[in-house]
């Protein structure tokens, strides 16, 4: 999956702090929020990825690579793909995700949509 397949997905759980203006899960989220997507926040208002109700087709990861890694070994809910950040990427995580088949990508959601969404 590359970032503009990632686009064409509807339901996004954004991993971090989506409640403090200045962070990046939270600026992700609301961007999400604005185009349509339906958006599940996932670490400072729901606390695991399996408190999630509905289906989700990406997790977005903008959180420290320990907590994600930990997050991505509880999760128990099918997904299309994770989309890594920057800055939330380490060495244990990309090797959990090869060694477990996980898909995912290293890219931005704000970039992707300034290029993919109207």
């Amino acid at each position: 999956m590359d970032l503009k397949e990632v686009m064409s997905c509807k339901n996004f759980a954004v991993v971090g702090d989506t409640l403090q203006e200045n962070k990046y899960a939270r600026k992700i989220k609301q961007g999400l929020m604005e185009k349509g997507y339906e958006v599940f926040p996932v670490g400072k208002e729901l606390s695991s990825i399996n408190d999630i109700a509905e289906d989700i087709d990406i997790i977005d990861l903008c959180i420290n690579p320990e907590s994600g890694l930990k997050l991505i070994q509880e999760c128990r809910k099918p997904f299309k793909c994770i989309v890594i950040q920057p800055g939330a990427k380490d060495k244990k995580l990309i090797s959990y995700l090869r060694e477990n088949n996980l898909p995912y990508i290293e890219d931005c959601l704000l970039v992707g949509l300034h290029k993919y969404t109207k």
